[in-house]
C-alpha cells in the first residue's frame, strides 16, 4: 500500500467526480436538519446513543482531539510513539458524524498489556480485536463524548489503512468532495443501520487506498 518499494508503481488517481455506481449524490439541504439547527447538525437516526449523525466539519475536532492525545501521553509515555487523529473528522471540509477516531501507537507490541491496564485507570474499556489483528478496541470511558479508541502495533495493516486514507482526503480536494457526496447519500439510504452505512463506503476506501 505504500509508494516505495522494488516493483511498485504508484497508480494513476481514481475517477472519483460521479461517485460510486448506484449511490447519486445528495444536497446537503436534503438531510433531516435537526431541531436545533446548530453546527449544521443533520440527524438520519432514532435519538438513542448509537443514532447516526452527519455534521459539516467543525473547528472543534482537532482540538479535541488535542485534548484527548494530551491526556493519553500522559498516561502512557514512553509506552507508545505516536497518536494519530484520524477517520473524517481528521479531515478539514469533510462532514462527518462529530466523533474522533484516535490511533494510538505502541512502541513495542510487547507493551500491549499495560497499556491496557494503564487505560483502564482512565475509564477505557478494552474489547479486544473485533476481528482486526494488530488493532485493540477501547469503549470510551463513561460519561464522555463518544469517541473511538484503538491501540495498533507499529506495523498493523489498519494503521497503514487508516493513515493512506486519512492523508489522501486530506491532499486531493476532488476525492473530498466526492467522499461528502457517498457520505450523503449513504446516510439516508442507510439511515437505520450503522453497519451498512460503513459497509456501503468500503468500496470506495479500497479504490483510494489502492491508488496511493
Amino acid at each position: 500500500m505504500g509508494t516505495s518499494g522494488r516493483g511498485h508503481r504508484r497508480r494513476g488517481r481514481p475517477n472519483v467526480s460521479n461517485g460510486p455506481k448506484g449511490l447519486p449524490g445528495v444536497a446537503l439541504d436534503q438531510l433531516t436538519q435537526d431541531s436545533q439547527g446548530e453546527g449544521g447538525l443533520r440527524r438520519v437516526m432514532d435519538s438513542n446513543e448509537d443514532q447516526l449523525v452527519i455534521r459539516d466539519y467543525d473547528a472543534t475536532w482537532p482540538i479535541r482531539f488535542s485534548e484527548l492525545t494530551t491526556r493519553v501521553k500522559a498516561h502512557l509515555g514512553a509506552l507508545i510513539t505516536q497518536v494519530e487523529h484520524v477517520g473524517s473528522t481528521a479531515v478539514p471540509g469533510l462532514i462527518a458524524k462529530p466523533v474522533i477516531d484516535m490511533d494510538v501507537v505502541l512502541a513495542s507490541p510487547s507493551y500491549l498489556s499495560e497499556v491496557i491496564r494503564l487505560l483502564g485507570t482512565l475509564g477505557y474499556a478494552h474489547e479486544g480485536d473485533l476481528g482486526i489483528a494488530g488493532r485493540e478496541a477501547f469503549r470510551w470511558p463513561s460519561g464522555e463524548p463518544r469517541h473511538h479508541f484503538y491501540v495498533l502495533h507499529p506495523s498493523a495493516p489498519e494503521l497503514r489503512r487508516h493513515l493512506a486514507f486519512r492523508d489522501a482526503l486530506r491532499a486531493d480536494r476532488a476525492i473530498r468532495d466526492a467522499y461528502s457526496e457517498l457520505k450523503k447519500s449513504v446516510a439516508l439510504q442507510y439511515s437505520h443501520d450503522r453497519n451498512a452505512y460503513t459497509e456501503a463506503k468500503s468500496e470506495f476506501i479500497k479504490t483510494i487506498i489502492g491508488a496511493v
